[in-house]
């Protein structure tokens, strides 16, 4: 991790393209502006992760998922037959 001070209105930049730039400072905030192209993606991380929270609780088994479910708990439930006895 790079830990760079910077004052209000200077900036930072990533590679060639992204620019961050110190807007503004208060006490507890930072206002910070990014310019980038248009086709890179740029999320508050917060949000990400809450996403990915949302999809992992959308993935439903599907019925075939189901299907196979049954099958282990049908499977499961007939008694063994054991050759072993005399």
């Amino acid at each position: 991790m790079l830990v760079i001070t910077r004052r209000n209105d200077e900036s930072v930049m990533i590679g060639d393209q992204i620019e961050i730039i110190v807007s503004e400072i208060n006490s507890d905030k930072v206002k910070l502006c990014i310019k980038a192209p248009k086709e890179i993606p740029i999320m508050r991380k917060e949000l990400l992760e809450l996403c990915g929270l949302n999809q992992e609780a959308s993935n439903v088994p599907s019925k075939h998922d189901l299907d196979a479910f049954k099958a282990l708990a049908n499977a499961l439930k007939k008694p063994a037959n054991n050759n072993d006895e005399p």
